[in-house]
């Protein structure tokens, strides 16, 4: 049995998702991305780029390194957590200090080298550290330089320091989260940071395009309260030009159209979409509730939505008649439904093994699982490898620049790396 390009034998993976030994390098191989970067909303957006073939060089400070490598409940020997795994697939690592002078000389031998330069450092930091344009197009006038701060990097907040959870806050996520009578309530997962981390990626990947074509780089800016802000759109687009807010809908239910929502079943719950009135048709027919069709309250989109409790009523009272499978069988390819999986319900899915790989790991015998990119390219999943110990690629990196064994001594003395 042979290695896959994630480095584990084929026996590892699902029989039915095995790579093809890939015949055509990746997109991004080629491209050497620096990022100083912490946490999640950063990382996230450089591994997709990692993951797509491009050579991105995770720059930690010497003491500690990112701090999620020191986020639990889980950890992987020193200085490693499957939190810091999650974010950090395929990367280097180059510890290096960059308050200092001689930080900062390693740093613009990097950039020589680079085509990009990415941050998700609080707003004011850039500019302190060295990593904007400001500085860097000196040393490489067709760098790209891509900040993804909290605030942005000019206004009265550029200082302030910044998270998901305050932006789903100040946003307006937690006001349309939840059921009607709940207090105001997140997300349950970190998807500012994710969709924060998806535009960096974005903005990258044009700031590249751009400088090849032109040789002239730039600063690209982004901030987690525009990418949240940005990710509010028709309910946005309705209160800014019809002054409709838009509230919660019992049942997670769409706002505007129903049924869309969930429906309680014999053993748990399903999701439902008959937005569209051929669905609905199609819905009733299905479940053997063609009364439904005739009662006037339910006769159009429009009677649908203002009847929506006693709607929510007729439609449990069947679906309750069954398992979550039953219905999931029934209606699945004919009208939009899924059923309600608890995380691990959802892992565990036979219809998304290909979205599990595993990938060799020091400190885990059998390996690590881990989530793959969701991109194909060629109809091939990505290759993946676990993200790097602290450091571990300081030396290699340091020597490719001209440091020699002495040079790197001294760094390593004085805590620069």
């Amino acid at each position: 049995m042979g290695e896959t390009e994630s480095g584990v034998t084929e026996a590892q993976h699902p029989a039915a998702d095995v790579p093809a030994p890939r015949q055509q390098p990746l997109p991004l191989a080629g491209y050497r991305v620096i990022s100083s970067e912490q946490y999640g909303a950063g990382p996230y957006g450089t591994m997709f780029l990692a993951q797509l073939g491009a050579e991105v060089i995770k720059i930690e400070p010497p003491k500690g390194g990112d701090s999620a490598r020191a986020a639990g409940p889980y950890f992987l020997g020193q200085d490693d957590s499957l939190f810091y795994q999650t974010f950090n697939l395929n990367k280097r690592s180059l510890t290096l200090d960059l308050r200092t002078d001689a930080g900062r000389e390693v740093l613009h031998r990097l950039v020589a080298t680079a085509d990009a330069v990415t941050n998700n450092a609080r707003g004011d930091l850039p500019a302190k550290l060295g990593l904007d344009y400001a500085a860097l197009g000196r040393i490489n006038p067709a760098i790209v330089c891509v900040h993804a701060s909290a605030y942005g990097r000019d206004g009265p907040r550029a200082s302030w320091p910044g998270y998901d959870y305050l932006m789903q806050a100040e946003a307006g996520f937690m006001a349309v989260t939840g059921a009607p009578d709940d207090p105001p309530t997140r997300f349950g997962l970190s998807l500012v940071d994710f969709m924060t981390g998806s535009m960096l990626a974005t903005a990258t990947l044009a700031a590249l395009i751009g400088a090849r074509a032109s040789g002239q780089g730039c600063d690209y800016d982004l901030s987690l309260l525009d990418a949240a802000l940005h990710q509010t759109s028709y309910p946005a687009m309705w209160y800014l030009n019809e002054g409709f807010e838009t509230g919660r809908a019992p049942r997670s239910a769409h706002p505007s159209v129903t049924p869309s929502q969930t429906f309680r079943t014999a053993d748990g719950w399903v999701f439902v979409m008959a937005q569209l009135p051929k669905f609905w048709t199609l819905l009733v027919d299905l479940i053997g509730a063609e009364g439904l069709k005739d009662d006037p309250r339910f006769a159009t989109v429009a009677a649908r939505l203002e009847n929506r409790d006693a709607l929510t009523v007729a439609l449990d009272a069947i679906f309750q008649r069954q398992p979550t499978r039953h219905w999931t069988g029934l209606l699945g390819g004919i009208v939009p439904v899924a059923p309600v999986y608890g995380l691990g319900e959802a892992l565990d899915n036979p219809e998304v093994a290909g979205m599990i790989d595993r990938v060799a790991h020091p400190d885990l015998p059998a390996g690590m699982r881990v989530l793959t990119s969701p991109i194909r390219v060629a109809g091939q999943r990505l290759p993946n490898r676990a993200a790097p110990k602290l450091g571990a690629d300081t030396e290699a990196l340091l020597a490719e620049v001209g440091y020699d064994a002495d040079a790197i001594a001294s760094l390593r003395e004085r805590g620069v790396v």
